[in-house]
């Protein structure tokens, strides 16, 4: 849940980026972080989390504007993906306002997807959350690599494999190559605004 600071005028909202093992959630951050250098108002952090060795999750505070004279600020978060750092996940989202699952187009990454979305599902459930009700954006990523002849699923199968229950926004996208971070990361801010929005009863 946002953080409302009645000192500072602030709400502190939290996105995290979730998804299977190497599908491209740190990637995107670091996009995020050298192309909106003018709205970053800190250092991206990587912090090694004691008992997980190498794991870490990025940091990277936003500044986005006002509403009702109240400045917005981010967090962008990433999980680690790997299935042994399932507790890990869960606390990173602990209090999320917004959600971007970042999901591999690779055809060997499907049933990866789909167990990761589950885990998704279970975490936020144990926090009295919804899926359903949860800001969440899907990017399908690492669409570029279908120019090097790898085999990559189609967006109509990854559709019916993540979203068609779900029926949220979904975008394409290359992370390696800035295609379509921008773009995600905007629909999940304004979704996550509006939830905010209704949240604290504040109308438009």
């Amino acid at each position: 849940m946002a953080i409302f600071n009645l000192k500072k005028r602030e709400i502190e909202c939290k996105i995290v980026y979730y998804g299977p093992g190497r599908c491209g959630k740190t990637t995107n951050l670091e996009h995020i972080f050298k192309s909106y250098k003018k709205q970053v108002t800190g250092e991206m952090v990587s912090i090694n989390t004691e008992g997980d060795r190498t794991l870490f999750f990025d940091f990277l505070p936003m500044g986005i504007g006002k509403i009702k004279g109240c400045e917005i600020r981010v967090q962008l978060y990433t999980v680690p993906g790997q299935v042994k750092y399932s507790s890990t996940r869960k606390l990173v989202l602990r209090g999320v306002d917004g959600i971007v699952f970042v999901a591999d187009s690779l055809e060997v990454r499907r049933e990866k997807n789909m167990i990761s979305l589950k885990d998704l599902q279970t975490n936020l459930k144990e926090y009295g959350k919804s899926i359903f009700k949860v800001p969440l954006i899907l990017q399908y990523n690492k669409r570029d690599l279908a120019d090097e002849g790898i085999p990559l699923m189609s967006i109509e199968q990854m559709d019916r494999d993540l979203n068609r229950q779900l029926k949220v926004p979904s975008f394409s996208g290359s992370a390696v190559k800035g295609t379509g971070v921008g773009v995600t990361l905007k629909t999940c801010l304004m979704e996550t605004l509006k939830s905010l929005q209704r949240e604290f009863k504040w109308a438009e």
